[in-house]
């Protein structure tokens, strides 16, 4: 962990901003439907993300604020401030600057002691936990920002690895805003490979110098005694006066779609690769999804990753129409051997969503694969899911919940996802520790005892 203290003198601004790096970081894009911004402490939402937000609320976007502490222990020797005069003081201030930033912001206090938030950053993931599941947004337009994990501050640590833990799984963009960074390090320190710009208007820097000066008892000295100086100085403040915020990615790296090139050599070295054909745990798993299915006859169905052909079997003995499809050359031969006889089954090679089926379908099945693809490619596979289905078409999704780390992403956070699409509903679901099974349908769908008159 950094050592440093707030009076001492820190890195000059003018060093900052010699550098050019700081001037040409690619761009936060695109701009978030909904904003959430997570504090440690009353100032750090407006220190680093005030322009950001104020650009989303005046873009019509939504923006929520979750303030972890109430930064009681800013002025510990403090001969005219008790702990809880500045508990009070410091959440009026934060209520003041969002009023000149995002006047429609939803802003939450968990006050955590100041200093503990390692202790109760399942606190802190509730909330952020709470305030995604609540958005309508997709993944891909909502953003959450928070104190960047390597800030070297304990409490700014805790809320990056609490936000990490809410925001990853759901396949949610996380961003980190540098606070005493730009205080104890040089230009050489950053990540700059990982960082991200905002470039602010006059009128987002406008705003932005306004809601700072509302929290005067941190950017102001409480009074001339000792104990009471500025805990952001003009020193510091410069850092968050200039006309750019600057973010660093808290994503893991490589977590792009894997290509077919990963389940060949997956082929390659293994008969059945993930025991599709000797665990109960699949034979299991398959006998529940078919069990599941809403209508004993499915009609035309598209299978996305069929694999080997286990579940395309059962699945074509009840429908009309089978197209299945596989990334895998490999799967692709075993499986058109497998449901040689079935001619109304095509089996052929398509890496989706790039490469996609013509037609529509009663039904698509999408069985552990959404976890392979990345955050937009999952969007797009949902788009074309979506523009395939019959009216009362279905999306039948299983997958392992689990974890993999050559994986982009996880099955909780592909149906996360899935559950956000406008338009549709849950009409199943069955849960277990190591798998999830969901059944999608259109808005109006019925369920099955609706179908058959008994309700």
């Amino acid at each position: 962990m950094v050592s440093f203290s707030h009076l001492e003198e820190g890195t000059p601004e003018e060093r900052w901003l010699a550098d050019p790096r700081l001037h040409s970081t690619p761009l936060v894009e695109p701009l978030p439907a909904d904003l959430i911004v997570v504090a440690a402490h009353p100032d750090d939402e407006t220190l680093g993300a005030g322009g950001i937000m104020r650009r989303v609320a005046s873009q019509g976007g939504r923006v929520s604020v979750i303030i972890a502490s109430d930064g009681e222990a800013s002025h510990p020797g403090s001969p005219t401030h008790t702990p809880e005069a500045l508990r009070a003081r410091r959440r009026l201030e934060v209520i003041d600057a969002l009023s000149v930033l995002a006047p429609a912001a939803r802003v939450q206090f968990l006050s955590i002691p100041d200093g503990k938030l390692d202790a109760h950053a399942g606190l802190v993931e509730a909330a952020v936990a709470a305030v995604l599941n609540a958005t309508d947004a997709a993944p891909t337009r909502t953003l959450v920002v928070a104190p960047w994990s390597g800030d070297g501050h304990r409490d700014h640590r805790a809320a990056a690895r609490a936000v990490s833990s809410a925001a990853s799984p759901r396949g949610v963009r996380h961003l980190g805003y540098p606070i005493w960074l730009w205080h104890w390090a040089d230009p050489e320190v950053v990540p700059w490979d990982r960082a991200l710009a905002v470039p602010l208007s006059e009128d987002e820097l406008t705003h932005k110098a306004a809601a700072l000066r509302a929290h005067s008892s941190q950017v102001e000295a409480l009074s001339s005694g000792t104990g009471d100086e500025a805990i952001v100085p003009p020193r510091l403040l410069a850092h968050f006066t200039r006309d750019r915020e600057i973010f660093l990615s808290e994503e893991p790296e490589d977590s792009a779609t894997l290509r077919a090139a990963f389940f060949e050599d997956f082929y390659a070295r293994h008969d059945d690769p993930w025991g599709f054909e000797t665990r109960w745990y699949e034979e299991r798993k398959r006998g529940i999804l078919l069990a599941a299915l809403p209508t004993r006859r499915l009609g035309s169905v598209l299978e996305i990753g069929c694999a080997t052909g286990l579940l395309t079997a059962p699945l074509a003995a009840r429908s009309d129409r089978v197209v299945a499809v596989d990334a895998s050359a490999a799967a692709v031969d075993r499986a058109r051997h497998r449901l040689a006889p079935a001619d109304h089954v095509t089996v052929s090679r398509a890496h989706v969503p790039g490469e996609w089926p013509t037609g529509d379908f009663d039904a698509v099945v999408l069985s552990e694969v959404g976890y392979y693809f990345d955050p937009a490619d999952l969007e797009t596979l949902i788009g074309r899911i979506d523009g395939a289905l019959a009216d009362d078409g279905i999306l039948v999704a299983c997958h392992w919940r689990h974890p993999v780390a050559e994986y982009p992403s996880t099955g909780d956070r592909v149906h996360h996802t899935l559950r956000r699409v406008p338009g549709w509903r849950t009409i199943a679901l069955h849960e277990e520790d190591d798998f999830v099974l969901e059944i999608f349908g259109r808005a109006d769908s019925e369920s099955v005892a609706a179908r058959e008159g008994l309700v």
